[in-house]
């Protein structure tokens, strides 16, 4: 029920990554990578259907020699979800996951040695409609400009990519994406809102290596929320070490805040104090825990008193406030029903439920009568 974003975002040139736009005016798309060995297809796999339950739009697979290119192959044919491939230095591992059904190359062609291996990468590219990703990372920076800038500076990443660019462009081949990613916040913006203005290609965000869950996702929702806020980025991944598929809620709830998505549920929640007539935090734990399938958008406001509880509530698909004898339900704006302690959680999820198949069946009903 809350407005649309008021972000202008820049306009990029659109590719595709198998089935899923990439810039243009397409949604932000989120991606993870896996952290399995790829030469275990069945770990691979599972874990690959993990991230799309999640959400994730893209996934990334590291693919080092060419038996991991072969497996890569097997857990191609595995999933429906887009694979991206990640290749480092050897060409011919890019030549032969693109026969393998590759959705896009993460592969920069700088480093890929004579200008006959970019030209051998680039025909497979393009014979196959495979996109390709530039990834400039501030630790791998070229030993010519580590010297030049003496250490990693936003030019310094910019120029860099700029190189990688500049192979593709003498070949004619526009469809490509960027990143020029460093593990500090300001030092990845610089470099990114430079680059944002030389190239029309779509931006991938990250701030890399960020750190653990709740220290990587502060550093990457400020790096990564700046650039949002300028209207830079048509893709991100959340860099943590932590489970992948965290990666993925961690972005979609750092799109929603934006009101750049609206997947799945967008939680209202108070911090909870004294006036709280239930337990809010143990509420909202057990619902986020409970409702993670859900991937139909909906405003949900847990608020435990009447302060705040109903301003936000008429806001909202749901809204709970909290009060005494019992709390009150609203529902689309407006006041529903009471609930009391006993069964909140589980009379909650059902409300909301109601509310998602409510809404999954008028969305289906417009499609229909739009046919």
């Amino acid at each position: 029920m809350h407005a649309q974003s008021p972000i202008v975002r820049r306009q990029s040139r659109q590719i595709h990554v198998g089935s899923v736009p990439v810039g243009g005016n397409a949604p932000i798309s989120v991606q993870s990578m896996t952290n399995t060995d790829t030469l275990d297809v069945a770990a691979t796999v599972a874990q690959i259907r993990q991230l799309q339950a999640a959400g994730a739009d893209i996934v990334r697979v590291s693919v080092p020699d060419m038996d991991a290119a072969e497996a890569f192959g097997r857990i191609k044919r595995e999933v429906t979800v887009p694979l991206v491939a990640d290749i480092h230095f050897d060409y011919k591992i890019a030549l032969r996951v693109a026969e393998l059904g590759v959705d896009c190359l993460r592969i920069n062609p700088g480093n890929i040695g004579k200008e006959e291996r970019v030209r051998a990468v680039v025909s497979a590219a393009r014979d196959n409609g495979i996109p390709i990703r530039i990834g400039v990372n501030a630790g791998s920076l070229e030993k010519d400009l580590q010297k030049k800038y003496g250490e990693p500076t936003p030019a310094a990443l910019v120029e860099s990519a700029m190189r990688h660019i500049d192979h593709l462009d003498r070949l004619d081949f526009p469809d490509f994406k960027v990143s020029v990613k460093a593990s500090d916040v300001f030092m990845a913006v610089a470099a990114y809102r430079d680059l944002a203005t030389r190239i029309e290609q779509p931006l991938h965000l990250g701030i890399t290596e960020a750190g653990g869950l709740r220290s990587g996702t502060v550093k990457s929702s400020i790096g990564l929320g700046m650039l949002l806020m300028d209207g830079i980025g048509d893709t991100i991944r959340v860099s943590l070490a932590a489970d992948p598929v965290e990666e993925v809620k961690v972005g979609f709830d750092m799109l929603k805040s934006l009101r750049l998505r609206s997947k799945g549920i967008n939680f209202i929640a108070c911090p909870s104090c004294s006036r709280q007539n239930f337990d809010v935090i143990g509420t909202m734990n057990a619902l986020e825990e409970r409702l993670e399938d859900i991937m139909t958008p909906l405003d949900v406001s847990v608020i435990g008193c009447v302060v705040n509880g109903p301003g936000e509530a008429k806001e909202s698909d749901i809204g709970l406030t909290g009060g005494s004898p019992a709390n009150l339900v609203y529902l689309d704006g407006k006041p529903a029903s009471k609930l009391r302690n006993d069964h909140l959680v589980d009379d909650l999820e059902r409300l909301i439920r109601d509310k998602v198949r409510e809404k999954e069946q008028a969305d289906q009903d417009v499609i229909a009568r739009g046919k």
